[in-house]
């Protein structure tokens, strides 16, 4: 959707990604607005190449803006309308760089979720068995290889075969996350961002690697208390009536 000066709409009309850059490249000059999501960082990059002037809007922002009904051309009118706003907060167009350390991070996570699903499956047919064992994954997984070789446990030769595959399931996705971590210790290690947030006291390879990530150099920020906000690690406010009340941490940023 295209806006004109007195907010009149002057074009309504749906594009597949390729037409999209297509006819932003025969356009004057403009400010395109896109709600962040999947594929906006490198639509984004590619409307800056042609000489736009590009915004990304969380979509949480967008929604106020939206009239009545949801649909899509609602959607973009909304964005407009929000895009235009000298107060709202955009989004930074992350770099392939950027990008790369925020797959890692997806795929690392995603694999902890899957191994964490593995033990829980592990214990949970053990304990069928009567098979009991500490809270700690340590004291399963230095356990397990006796279970499977001692035929005094009672287990039937069907379930001796499954608890073998979810062993050697939990083996190869523990060499994947180890393998990812070291793979994040090492561009930690060669970036100068990176480097510098390792420099505070709790802040390892992973937690600084996720920070750059996030915001890159953080010039989307004022200051560290803006940062902090959107972290989530101040506390949730619910003032009104000149009435000021502090809640508990929010916690409502990036885990």
């Amino acid at each position: 959707m295209v806006l004109g000066e007195a907010g009149k709409v002057l074009v309504r009309k749906k594009f597949n990604q390729r037409q999209l850059l297509t006819y932003t490249a025969n356009m004057p000059t403009s400010l395109i607005g896109l709600e962040a999501c999947s594929g906006a960082h490198f639509l984004g990059r590619a409307l800056r190449n042609q000489g736009h002037d590009v915004r990304l809007i969380a979509a949480q922002f967008v929604k106020p803006f939206v009239k009545s009904n949801k649909n899509d051309f609602v959607d973009a009118e909304a964005i407009a309308e929000a895009v235009e706003r000298k107060n709202m907060r955009f989004v930074p167009i992350k770099t392939d760089d950027q990008l790369d350390l925020q797959a890692i991070h997806r795929v690392r996570d995603r694999l902890i979720s899957r191994r964490t699903a593995v033990i829980n499956q592990l214990r949970a047919f053990l304990l069928e068995r009567g098979l009991t064992f500490a809270r700690t994954p340590a004291k399963l997984r230095n356990a397990l290889p006796d279970i499977l070789e001692n035929p005094e446990v009672d287990l039937t030769t069907q379930m001796r075969h499954l608890i073998g595959l979810l062993w050697t399931e939990w083996k190869t996705v523990e060499d994947q996350i180890e393998g990812l971590s070291h793979e994040l210790e090492r561009i930690s290690a060669g970036d100068a961002g990176c480097t510098r947030l390792r420099q505070i006291p709790g802040i390892g390879p992973i937690v600084a690697t996720a920070i750059v990530a996030a915001i890159g150099n953080g010039a989307a920020f004022r200051k560290g208390r803006d940062f902090a906000a959107w972290l989530g690690v101040v506390p949730r406010q619910y003032s009104t009536g000149g009435k000021t009340r502090l809640l508990g941490i929010s916690k409502r940023g990036n885990v």
